[in-house]
This record gives C-alpha cells, sequence and structure tokens, in this order.
C-alpha cells in the first residue's frame, strides 16, 4: 500500500498542529508497512505512484481541488476544521477584525485566501475555487471523498452543521509520541509549584498575550516556548512588551528538549480562542502536568473533568483556572487517559484501518 499525503505549502516553513500531526501519522504508518510520501501543495506530482490520496485542512480546499481534478483515486480528508470568528473579532485589530464581525465565516476565508496570494504569494490553484468561492468549494471536496477523518467527534457535528451535510466519516485522534511523552508522573515536591508553561506557536490565536496579563504582578513564573507566528510579529512585539519580569520566552525547540519542562512545570496552559485538540496540552498532560486549557472547541472531549478550562476572553477566567491547577495534586487518571487513548501509533492504527475499508472494501 503506498500513500500520498498532500498539504499546504507551508506545511513546514510555518510549522503548525497540522505539521506535527501529518508528520507523525506518517511516521507510525511506516511502522506498520505502509509507504507513506507527504508533498506540498505546490510540488509537482506523480499519482500514478499512490494508492490513495490524503489531504489535510479541510479549510483549504482550493489546494484539494487542485489535485482531485488531476487525478481519479480515492481520497480521504483529515478535516482539521477550525473557527477562528472569535479570534479574528477580539484578537485582531483593523481590516480583518472588521471583516469578521460583519462578513460570514465562507466569504472572509475567501478573502484570506485571495490576500495570501497577494502577500505572501500563495497560489490559488483551482480555477474552480476562483469561480464558486469558498463554501461550494469545500462542499464539493465533501461531497467526492470517500471518508472524512475530523480529530473528534464534535469536530465533525460541527462541520457538518456548518456546511448542512451528512458524510462517512472516522475519528482519528491526535496523540503524542509515547517514546517521549511517557506516563511517568513527577511528585509535587519535584515540580516547581510557581512555573507556569505554554508550549504554541506565538500568535494572536494562541492568546498568549491575555495569558500574560492574566498572570501579571503574581507570585507564578511564567514560560513562553515557541516561536512567534512569520505572519504575527506584532502579536509577539506586544508580547514582548507587556510581559513583566515573571515571564521567560524561548524560542521554537525541538521536542525532545521539551520533556525537562514538562517534568518541571506544575501547569501547562493553553488558553487559545479555539483548540480543536491542544497537542502541548495532551504532552503536558502526559508528562503529569496539570492542564489548564481552553473551553473553546473540542477540548472537553479529549480532556473530558481532567482539566482545568478557561474563557480566553477573560484574564480573570484564566488567571483562576491557574490558580486551581497550581494548588491541585497531579492527576494520575489524566496521563493514563492520554496514554491509553492519544498516541500517535493509535491514530496510525486507525487511520491504516480507514485505508483498509476504502481500498479493500467488496474485494
Amino acid at each position: 500500500m503506498r500513500i500520498l499525503y498532500i498539504s499546504r505549502a507551508t506545511l513546514y516553513s510555518n510549522p503548525g498542529g497540522d505539521t506535527t500531526q501529518i508528520t507523525n501519522t506518517a511516521s507510525a504508518l511506516r511502522q506498520l508497512g505502509v509507504e507513506v510520501d507527504i508533498k506540498l501543495t505546490d510540488e509537482k506530482i506523480d499519482y500514478t505512484l499512490y494508492d490513495l490520496v490524503h489531504f489535510f485542512n479541510i479549510i483549504r480546499p482550493a489546494d484539494i481541488l487542485y489535485h482531485t481534478q488531476k487525478f481519479q483515486k480515492p481520497y480521504v480528508v483529515s478535516t482539521i476544521f477550525v473557527d477562528y470568528r472569535e479570534a479574528e473579532k477580539y484578537a485582531f485589530t483593523g481590516l480583518r477584525k472588521l471583516l469578521f464581525s460583519f462578513l460570514p465565516i465562507d466569504i472572509v476565508e475567501y478573502a484570506k485566501v485571495l490576500a495570501r496570494y497577494v502577500v505572501n504569494k500563495e497560489k490559488v490553484l483551482s480555477r474552480y475555487y476562483i469561480l464558486h468561492g469558498h463554501r461550494r468549494s469545500v462542499k464539493k471536496v465533501i461531497d467526492n471523498a470517500r471518508l472524512l477523518l475530523p480529530n473528534s467527534h464534535n469536530e465533525y457535528a460541527r462541520l457538518s452543521g456548518h456546511y448542512k451535510i451528512q458524510h462517512p466519516y472516522k475519528v482519528i485522534p491526535n496523540g503524542i509520541d509515547r517514546a517521549l511523552f511517557s506516563s511517568k508522573v513527577h511528585t509535587n515536591e519535584l515540580r516547581d509549584q510557581r512555573l507556569i508553561l505554554c508550549v504554541a506557536r506565538i500568535e494572536p490565536l494562541k492568546n498568549q498575550l491575555n495569558l500574560i496579563r492574566a498572570l501579571h504582578k503574581t507570585n507564578f513564573k511564567l514560560l513562553l516556548i515557541g516561536a512567534p507566528s512569520v505572519n504575527q510579529k506584532g502579536y509577539y512585539e506586544k508580547c514582548r512588551s507587556e510581559a513583566g519580569e515573571n515571564v521567560t520566552f524561548v524560542n521554537h525547540i525541538p521536542q525532545k528538549e521539551l520533556i525537562r519542562f514538562y517534568q518541571k512545570a506544575a501547569v501547562h496552559v493553553l488558553p487559545s480562542w479555539f483548540e480543536t485538540t491542544g497537542l502541548s496540552s495532551l504532552e503536558a498532560a502526559s508528562m503529569g502536568c496539570n492542564i489548564v486549557i481552553t473551553d473553546k472547541g473540542d477540548t472537553r472531549e479529549y480532556f473530558k473533568d481532567y482539566a482545568w478550562y478557561c474563557d480566553p476572553a477573560s484574564t480573570d477566567s484564566i488567571a483562576a483556572a491557574i490558580n486551581k491547577a497550581a494548588a491541585a495534586p497531579i492527576n494520575t487518571a489524566l496521563s493514563n487517559l492520554v496514554e491509553s487513548n492519544y498516541t500517535w501509533e493509535i491514530a496510525a492504527q486507525k487511520t491504516l484501518q480507514s485505508y483498509n475499508e476504502i481500498l479493500f472494501q467488496g474485494k
């Protein structure tokens, strides 16, 4: 079996959660004997080499449609369907904020694609997308997909509700690298109860500015690990300018180097405006951190009652959740939950089951 992964042109130059999902799932599938090649949407591809094509990011339908028009292979889509309307309204400024306040989300997404073409020179590869717009393009991608692979049931429900569709789907959970982030739990005495960790790309969507404000003039030490988003340098500078002496910035570091920080911190916080999962929160949870995470998105399906949830718009809510999490003992049930259900090996096994159902059904 040979599988082709196709994703956005900036997958490596501006890495995000989808980068982690794609590379780790591919690696785990290779361990199961599946040949997987990862290609960027602007690469030239020989489709005849593959049995099935796997796309990522349903909110980028122009990339997907360009390729579906060039081959007759079955395809699946990891939807990674996000809803950034609140972030766009409250975390951004200027024209971008104005657009999201008054225009439907699909029209705004269409405008963003055109903006990426003008500003970043990202080509709009699909003529259909230009002529028919974002909403009809997404529905066309869905209609022709053999299977949708959301990260949670809640994600599918949100997609189904927004686009008024019903389509076969299978949940493929995000996960952790169990070889790196084991479930070994350190006692409270080994942790710095004042150390609060946030591992995420620094950008408005991840909401580090409100986190900085929530912990301003407190006894907590905030450690922000992550590179500034390439398109949000102004936000990064704003975070730096408002950060007090209790805030430390560390640029993006390899995953192996995160281990010592996960072992030391009492709490990991991800107060994002939206999360389908919160990959760094899964890693931190497996390593024994207590978790504070946004209540926006699909996080409750993953973390259930084992995390402290916060409203990203409220610094008081963020601060209150952190105080409770820092005062609580380490919850071993959460680390056990993560390691038993959310690993890349499990994600790969479920993904392979989906491939087999498509390629060998009826044979």
